[in-house]
């Protein structure tokens, strides 16, 4: 997966609290196994009119956000059933890194595993980000993962805390394939050796 060090980008504001899995991709989307394709289904059902064409009251479909890589949602970000496309379709779209008081725990360790960095800050903090994120253009953040810091438009910088195997493996672009292969040496030796000691194995 890509590494993520420092992301700055427009950050998208989304003031709902409990955005559960079927609200960020809904199952009518989840009949594939790509990673790819699926930003069409995202927000659908709130970013999408009866007739298919874009509400344009939705803050993705704003020209401001269009382009936004950073969310800052509501309280329990992600929570609901435990599918892996809801990260797929933040990562499709273009979502780097989402932020928020709190995060479904499923939804979270997903995130990590597909190079997306959520953010957990205090209910004061995500205050000043959403505020931030209000500014349409102008909503830009810098997210500096290895400093962990948030720096908003005007200077104010946000520390945030994450677990430091998880920081790891998105700095260097670790999911769990990747954690395997940095072993790469180590496995075939094992095996070379198994197959000398153990030929009938």
């Amino acid at each position: 997966m890509d590494k993520f060090t420092q992301l700055t980008g427009v950050a998208a504001p989304l003031p709902i609290v409990n955005v559960d899995t079927d609200m960020i991709i809904p199952k009518d989307y989840l009949k594939t196994i790509k990673r790819t394709g699926l930003a069409e289904g995202l927000f659908a059902e709130m970013r999408l009119n009866e007739d298919g064409s874009e509400n344009p009251d939705f803050v993705l479909n704003k020209p401001a956000y269009r382009e936004a890589t950073i969310l800052v949602a509501g309280d329990n970000f992600g929570c609901g059933s435990s599918r892996e496309h809801a990260p797929w379709a933040l990562l499709d779209r273009g979502i780097r890194c989402v932020i928020s008081t709190s995060f479904a725990d499923i939804f979270y360790n997903n995130c990590f595993k597909n190079g997306i960095l959520p953010v957990q800050v205090s209910p004061e903090e995500l205050d000043e980000l959403m505020d931030d994120a209000n500014r349409g253009s102008n909503a830009v953040l810098t997210v500096d993962l290895e400093n962990q810091t948030i720096t908003g438009p005007d200077g104010g910088s946000i520390s945030f805390e994450i677990d430091a195997f998880k920081k790891h493996c998105l700095i260097n672009g670790l999911d769990d394939i990747g954690l395997t292969m940095e072993k790469a040496g180590s496995i075939t030796s094992y095996e070379s050796q198994l197959s000398e000691n153990r030929p009938w194995v």
